[in-house]
Parts: C-alpha cells; structure tokens; sequence
C-alpha cells in the first residue's frame, strides 16, 4: 500500500492566516524523510511559497478581501506526487494570461503566479462547484543519479 497523507484545511478569507497554513505546508514536508524525496528542506520552502502565494491571491483578488467568504486548502502528498488544491469562491480569471516571464520586481504583484510555475511541474485554474480550484502538482519521485561509493 502507497504511504498517503491528506491534509484539508477551510480558512477564513484573511491574509492573518498565511503564515499558519504555509507553517502547515512546511511541516507536511518534514514527513517526506519518510516519503521519496531527497531534500524536504528545499521542498518545505516552496511549499510553504507556493501555499501563501496561492491563498493571498485567492483572499485579495478572488475573493476580494471579502470576509463572508473562506479560502479552501487540500494537501495530498503520496510516495510519488505533491498536490495542492486552493479552492476560492471568486469569479476566478484565465490562468493562460497570467505572465509567464520574471515580473518587474519594482511592482508590488505580478509574482505569485509566475513563483507557483517556477516551483511545481505543473498548475492548472478551473472552474468548480461553488468557485475556482487552483490545482498544483510536484513530481517527488527520486533523481536516478549513479551510486557513489
């Protein structure tokens, strides 16, 4: 049987609570010594990057900073696959349109999106039941680098 762990967490709609569920996130990634992965230290990092930039965009943008409206997180995390899903509750936008290259660093936004590509293998944004899901995937399957006696 694969090893799986599933994290779902429903959060209100503001921004006091990036830290908490990207602490969450980091803290998945010190159980994968006991998964596939050869540095969950790197990995606690970017999951961590990737959950608070994807919860701040659906909190300011999707839900527009309304506090009637919840920001839903699921982590599932199994011996070969990362997958995060943050669901809002927004009229979401078209993710193709989002910039592909290095934002201008003088701007205040622009780079969550362009951070979320650089990090995981790959990302979609689709309509859902109640919103939007932003779905996210990382391949954890272990480089196949020669044995070094």
């Amino acid at each position: 049987m694969k090893n799986v762990l599933e994290v779902d967490i429903k959060v209100p709609n503001q921004t006091k609570y990036l830290s908490l569920i990207g602490k969450i996130g980091e803290d998945i990634a010190s159980t994968l010594k006991k998964f596939n992965n050869s540095n969950p230290e790197e990995l606690a990092y970017h999951i961590n990057l990737v959950i608070t930039e994807a919860m701040a965009n659906a909190i300011k943008h999707a839900n527009r900073n309304d506090p009637t409206k919840e920001v839903h997180v699921c982590i599932c995390l199994s011996d070969e696959n990362l997958c995060i899903r943050v669901y809002d509750q927004g009229q979401g936008f078209d993710i193709s349109k989002a910039k592909e290259i290095d934002p201008d660093p003088t701007q205040d936004h622009g780079r969550g999106i362009f951070l979320i590509r650089s990090l995981m293998d790959s990302v979609t944004y689709e309509k859902c039941s109640g919103g939007n899901v932003l779905e996210m995937h990382k391949s954890l399957k272990k480089n196949q680098l020669p044995s070094q006696s």
